[in-house]
């Protein structure tokens, strides 16, 4: 179904088996002539097919199946039949229209899954040999890392060394490789180079051209000299349509990831991890311990953030206890200005009703004058009955003097009322 990759380590074409499975088929650039134990090629190749079905007897969700394996039927070329994986590969991811770079969660779910992958088959004796950034494939149906391409795990000691030398990806070999030697530390220093690269965005000694001149230059480099600053190079690659926010948080890479990449890009292969079994080990135990520190922070975060909004909630009570005490001091004041208003009016009131009453109380009292119109000419008197019973008598005012007093029958003098 045509060629998916090519290259001097031999090419991957897509095939497809009965029905609706696909396949990659990896087919190996050196010919096997002869199909007998006397053939060392062939001899190298069953060894190594043998060790590739040991991974698959338990599968690893990390790990390409391997489905078939043999020799062509013309041409005699060596084979593998791998699962068709659909997904981009690492190579994909860092190119345009994604980022140059990887978020940290991003690299430490890789790390998880490759350091997997690798202790699945050093566990069962296979070294890949191979690992770089096209051999790693996202899986977009599980969303795993899938490890690819066990090409250089079948070849033999001299294929191996003649192909890496002359067509391996010298960016991500171990110094050890470039003499054709290859162990599970040299796994484990391919290892190192894929998470420098996603988090620096760039290897470490990237190759310029293909030449002989620049390959030789990047080998050396590898053996002599040490890796750049990664943080520095994350921080001039950092993407400009990341808020300032997240660049500030994607710099903050976990001390234990510096580290174990420090560890794994050692020159010396026995200062570098054994193999993926103790490097899963590192990164899986540092990993939880990054876990629960971030769970420790994220409470830490939560309590800060409840601890802010309860300071708000005290702060309006108290701008609103302020308001309503300064409301209440209004009234207060209001009332009292009221009370003391009309208790001025009332007072003055009362002042001005004095006033008048004390003028009046004042002013001298002026005798009646007797005017002869208005006095009275007669005076009306109770006639005693001894005279004339029941009947009055009119006698003049100016004989009132004159009338002389008269006993009753009691003997009383004058005991008669007037009116």
């Amino acid at each position: 179904m045509g060629a998916l990759r090519t290259g001097g380590q031999g090419s991957v074409y897509k095939g497809k088996r009965m029905g609706a499975i696909l396949s990659a088929v990896k087919l190996l650039p050196t010919p096997i002539h002869a199909e007998n134990a006397e053939d060392k090629n062939f001899r190298d190749f069953q060894n190594e097919v043998e060790k590739l079905k040991k991974v698959n007897e338990d599968p690893s969700p990390n790990v390409v199946k391997i489905l078939n394996s043999g020799l062509t039927e013309s041409g005699s070329l060596p084979f593998i039949e791998m699962e068709y994986i659909e997904g981009p590969d690492l190579e994909d991811l860092l190119k345009p229209p994604h980022s140059p770079i990887f978020t940290i969660r991003e690299t430490i779910k890789l790390a998880d899954h490759l350091a997997n992958a690798l202790a699945h088959c050093h566990k069962v004796g296979v070294k890949h040999g191979d690992i770089k950034s096209n051999n790693i494939k996202f899986n977009t149906e599980t969303g795993n890392y899938i490890l690819l391409d066990f090409g250089l795990a079948v070849m033999s000691d001299e294929q191996r060394r003649s192909s890496l030398r002359h067509a391996g990806a010298v960016e991500f070999m171990a110094p050890e490789q470039h003499d054709g030697i290859m162990l599970f530390q040299s796994d484990i220093y391919s290892y190192g180079i894929i998470l420098y690269e996603l988090l620096a965005g760039t290897v470490p000694f990237p190759l310029i051209n293909r030449v002989e001149t620049s390959r030789n230059m990047v080998m050396l480099s590898h053996i002599e000299k040490q890796v750049p600053d990664l943080i520095e190079l994350r921080r001039n690659r950092l993407p400009a349509e990341w808020s300032e926010e997240k660049k500030a948080n994607e710099m903050m890479v976990p001390a234990w990831l510096l580290q174990v990449i420090e560890k794994c890009l050692e020159k010396d292969p026995e200062k570098r991890f054994h193999d993926g079994v103790g490097l899963y080990e590192a990164v899986n135990n540092s990993n939880q311990n990054a876990l629960n520190n971030e769970q420790v922070t994220a409470v830490i975060n939560e309590l800060k953030t409840e601890n802010e909004r309860l300071t708000n909630l005290v702060e309006q009570y108290e701008k609103a206890s302020k308001a309503k005490a300064y409301v209440i001091t209004g009234i207060i004041i209001f009332v009292c200005l009221t009370t003391f208003g009309i208790n001025l009016v009332l007072n003055r009131r009362n002042t001005n009703a004095e006033t008048d009453s004390t003028n009046v109380v004042s002013k001298q009292i002026q005798p009646v004058k007797n005017h002869s119109k208005t006095a009275p000419k007669n005076k009306v008197v109770l006639i005693a009955p001894e005279e004339k019973k029941d009947s009055l008598r009119t006698i003049p005012a100016s004989k009132k003097d004159s009338i002389k007093p008269k006993k009753t029958k009691d003997g009383l003098v004058n005991d008669v009322p007037q009116f």
